[in-house]
Order: C-alpha cells, then structure tokens, then sequence
C-alpha cells in the first residue's frame, strides 16, 4: 500500500482538506455485466480496487471477505433488496443496509475501514488515534468494529441529548479501554467543527496520530460506492430489466456522504437515473438543489427531529460534490469556501460576482447531474412510516421514511426506485410508537440495551480540552 493508504491513515489531506481521487475510473457496460453477476464481497474487491490499486489484490479480496460476512450481517446478500410494490407505475423497494453490528448503514464501511486500518497499521508497526463525530449512527459504527483493534483507539464526539437513548446506550455502553465517548454541549456540526479544527492542527495530528473515519475519510466514500452496484444490479434483476436500464435512488441525507456515493458510483458509469436528496427540517441541500444557494445554518437554527442523524446544517461531503460541479477547480472552490467562511452563504446563480461565469457553469452541471431533492417533516415520517406498514407490513425507521416519503415525489412508470434504508426502527423506538402506538420490532439481544451501564465524558465546546483529554489517554 502506498497513496491510498496515507489518505486512509490521515483521514484528510495533509493541507487539512479533503481528499479526492485525482480522476474517477470508468466501468463500461460488459464490466457492469460482468460485476452484476458477483457476490458482494468479490463486488467490493472489484470497485475498491479501482481508488486502491496499490493494495495487493489477493490481501483486498482477504479483507472484504472478512468485512462482509453472513455472521456479521446475517445473509450472504448482505444488503438484501426487498420490493414493496408498484406505485405510479414506478417499482419501489428498500435496499436494506442495517442488517450489520449497529443496525446501521455505516456499517457498511465502517467494517471494512476496521479491517483496512488493522492490515496498515500492523504493516506499518504503528498506532492511530481514531477522532470522529457523530450525530447519532457513526458513532457506533466506527466502534464496534474498531473495539478489538490494539492497534488503535476512538475518540468520538456526540451531540449531547440530541441522539435516541436506543444510540446513546449502543456508544456509551462499551466498556473497551479503547473506545472514549465524549458528549458535547451542542449540536453535531460543532462536533464536527471541533474534529476539524484539530485535524487542522498539523503538528498535533502528526504527534498524536489523529485519523479519521467520518465521511470525510475518503476510504467511506469508497466503501459506501459498492452498495449503489449492488442495489442497482439486485434492482434490474426484480424488475426483468437489463444492465443499461434506469433505476433511481431515494437517498436520506444529513452530512451528504451517502448520497455523494451515489455521485461517485454514476461518475464511474452506473446507470442511476435520478439520486433524490431527502433531508429532514434541516433543509439547508433541499433549499441548494432547489436555489442554487448554499446557506448555513447555526446552532441556534438547527432543529432537533425524530430523524435526528440527518440534524446537520453543514455536510461536509457538499464540498467534494461543488469540487466535481467546479470541473476539479481547487482554486474556485477555496475561493467558495472561502466566502461562505465568511457570509454564510453563496449562491451558484450570482451573476455579480468576477467568477459569475464559473459558478453558472457548475450551476449547469449541477441542474445535469439528475440531482435532485425534497424535505420531509415530522408529520411526514409518521404518515410514511404509518402508510408502509400498513400496505406493506414492513416498519421503517424515521430517516428511511424520510427517504421514502421524498423519493415518492420522483416516481417514474418503469422506473425501480431504490429507497436506501439508513437503520433498523429499533434505533428510534419512539417515533415508531407515536406513529404505529406500538413498539419497534428489537433483534434478539438488545431488548434491554438501555439498561445497560454507559461510560461517557461531558465536554464542552473547547478544542483545547479536547487535545489535553486526546494527549492523556492516546495510544502512542
């Protein structure tokens, strides 16, 4: 290993921004025919391999055959697709993705970012200090599958009182001595604002060995890329189309990794028709796909939901998509960065300013890209949730409903919507109550999770007090 593997270490680029491939690989039609035909962990080999083509392939192949395991996610599918029926003549189903260790769908990547990091690190005779944020499923995520890795440990900052107590107990009750949940007074984009401004402190992060595994490590993306395949090709097959057809994606979004995936996996030739942007009242992309401004919110005017892991108002993921609008222009993005850093806002229709012409390009780019969006209220995930039980007897969970109640605006006569599930409504057993006045259906094992006891550090917004608790208890 070699380049990917600094990126997959260090989290972000060494200047302090996000990492990108210098160009996206191209999958042409017999390639997709051929892929369709694959299980998921030789499909994940197969696209992993094109960003990471400095791992041997037989140690890749190694590593997704152990990330991707009936064990851990319960059948060989690993993300099933179950169809729900025909509405508007459109086919529409659910890729399951929470089927793995934290009902989630970052257990996705997280299981294979857990086996990456292990093979690098015992390769390299090193240690890495993992610093993340979570608004409620990362979080989890990144530490079970990194709680029986010695060479590294996690530091994962939440939003105090802002995660379901079902989240809350799956983070705050591991006792592993290298797992540390600290609980932040605020919401989850100053938790972010925190691993950011630490990351960008290069002397500390090289001292310490700060990495990453927030969407914002590029090795999530990659991981997250190998489920649009599988749904797409799983998608074709239900409906008797062919590798070539249209299918859609309805995709719930909060820091916008997941749907930036989906971006990727287009980039590289899949036939997606439309990826539908879903967000909850935190509409911050909604209002972008539908204005062309990307504005801000603060603390003060991000709300609190029933599908509290999309309660973000800055994602970082949006800087990678406005980089590919941009054409790879790293200069004109800075310099939109840069004035959002200072307005809170800008808007790829301005027709003021000296770059007008460059911005009303990506605009352009932007209205091609079959990008597209919708927002959802807390009404609109109860009728939802309420509505797919009740014609499909299948429960979903808030964000899932989020993306299913959007991705219904979109439908399409022979279009299959795919509605990509985010979690298990385990997670968030109260607005299932409120919605269907009974409880969420709980896996075997976790009936009582709640009640177990939690180990968690309350912190305020302080980087420094973040860098003395890091520097106290890192592995070195």
């Amino acid at each position: 290993m070699g380049a990917f593997e600094d990126i997959l270490l260090e989290g972000l680029a060494r200047d302090g921004g996000l990492a990108m491939p210098s160009e996206i690989p191209a999958i042409d039609r017999p390639m997709l025919i051929r892929l369709s035909t694959l299980s998921y962990p030789s499909l994940a080999a197969e696209i992993i391999s094109r960003f990471a083509d400095d791992i041997d392939r037989p140690v890749l192949d190694r590593l997704c055959a152990a990330a991707y395991t009936v064990e851990k996610f319960g059948s060989t599918e690993i993300a099933p697709l179950t169809s729900l029926g025909i509405e508007s003549g459109a086919p529409i189903a659910i890729l399951e993705l929470s089927n793995g260790p934290t009902l989630a769908f970052k257990d996705m990547a997280m299981q294979m970012l857990g086996q990456l990091f292990e093979t690098a690190l015992t390769r390299r005779g090193q240690t890495l200090n993992i610093l993340g944020a979570t608004s409620g499923d990362t979080g989890s995520a990144a530490e079970y599958a990194m709680r029986d890795k010695k060479a590294v440990s996690v530091f994962m900052l939440s939003p105090q009182g802002r995660m379901s107590g079902f989240q809350r107990a799956q983070m705050y009750s591991l006792q592993e001595p290298n797992i540390h949940n600290l609980a932040v007074e605020g919401v989850f984009d100053e938790c972010q604002d925190m691993v950011k401004a630490v990351s960008a402190d290069l002397a500390f992060k090289a001292r310490w060995r700060i990495g990453t595994v927030n969407s914002i490590n590029w090795a999530r993306i990659m991981a997250q890329v190998v489920y649009y395949f599988k749904g797409y090709f799983a998608a074709v097959a239900a409906n008797g189309l062919s590798i070539g057809d249209r299918v859609s994606f309805s995709v719930p979004s909060g820091n916008f990794g997941n749907v930036f995936s989906g971006v990727i996996a287009k980039t590289m030739g899949l036939p997606i028709h439309r990826l539908i942007v879903a967000t909850n009242e935190n509409d911050v992309l909604d209002e972008f796909f539908r204005t062309g401004t990307y504005r801000v919110r603060s603390a003060r005017e991000t709300f609190a939901t029933s599908s509290p892991s999309m309660d973000i108002s800055k994602a970082s993921n949006f800087e990678r998509f406005v980089f590919l609008m941009l054409g790879g222009d790293g200069e004109a993005c800075g310099a939109l960065w840069k004035q959002l850093a200072q307005t809170g806002q800008f808007d790829l229709q301005d027709t003021r300013s000296q770059q007008s012409a460059k911005l009303n390009e990506a605009w352009r780019a932007v209205k091609a890209s079959g990008l597209v969006s919708g927002k959802s209220t807390h009404q609109n995930r109860l009728e939802t949730i309420r509505d797919i039980d009740q014609k499909y007897h299948r429960v979903i969970d808030p964000h899932t409903a989020d993306g299913v109640f959007v991705g219904r605006r979109y439908l399409e006569a022979g279009v299959p919507m795919v509605c990509l599930e985010t979690a298990l409504p385990a997670k968030f057993s109260e607005t299932i109550e409120e919605a269907l006045h009974r409880p969420a259906p709980r896996p075997k094992g976790l009936e009582s999770i709640e009640s177990l006891p939690q180990r968690v550090v309350a912190i305020g917004q302080d980087v420094a007090a973040l860098k003395d608790i890091i520097a106290q208890r890192a592995l070195q």
